[in-house]
């Protein structure tokens, strides 16, 4: 009788748990309006140190500032690049972060890529949706800025500072960031080392 006590107050412990979590991580609604107005910047590097980083050596290709509204997350564990990049963030800015606009799409993230799809009409004009959204690939810098980003939540309004970078896995594996946000498809994420979170 005693176990039985036992084992339904830690499955009565982990359901709070479970519930909390939920509540922790429920997206959040911004107001009206476009609420990340500006592009993102990004700055040449040259000459910059390879970055290592567990099993893989970065090499910084550009500064990287970007402040949007996380449209979409999706954490990953057990993919190749899950040791390097624990999650993805479909970012968006400008009309790609109004609500507005919006409401037009329902919007995911599976397999490292970011997908959107229409309900209704086109609000904007295609290619603002791909130069106003970007699946991010986000590399915590250190465990602060792993902790930061593992909170962050859908609708909020973030800022990240960090670099845009290539790596290479110590069996020859590698990854390239793309450098230009009108691109799409296979090869269009932005891969950063965050340094910052705000």
């Amino acid at each position: 009788m005693e176990l039985r006590s036992v084992l339904l107050a830690a499955l009565l412990a982990l359901g709070a748990y479970n519930a909390w979590q939920r509540f922790e991580s429920r997206p959040l609604h911004p107001p009206e309006g476009i609420v990340a107005p500006d592009e993102p910047r990004q700055g040449d590097l040259t000459g910059a140190a390879p970055v290592h980083h567990g099993r893989w050596t970065l090499t910084p290709r550009a500064t990287y500032d970007v402040t949007a509204r996380i449209l979409s997350r999706e954490d990953y564990r057990f993919d190749p690049l899950s040791d390097l990049v624990p999650e993805d963030l479909a970012l968006g800015w400008g009309a790609m972060s109004d609500n507005r606009v919006l409401a037009a799409f329902d919007i995911s993230q599976s397999a490292r890529f970011y997908t959107w799809h229409l309900r209704g009409a086109l609000p904007i004009p295609r290619a603002d949706v791909i130069s106003h959204s970007a699946n991010t690939h986000v590399i915590p810098a250190d465990a602060v800025v792993g902790r930061e980003l593992a909170r962050l939540r859908v609708g909020q309004v973030v800022h990240l500072h960090g670099q845009l970078v290539d790596g290479v896995r110590d069996d020859g594996a590698s990854v390239r960031t793309s450098l230009t946000r009108t691109d799409s498809g296979a090869g269009a994420c932005e891969i950063m080392l965050v340094e910052s979170v705000y």
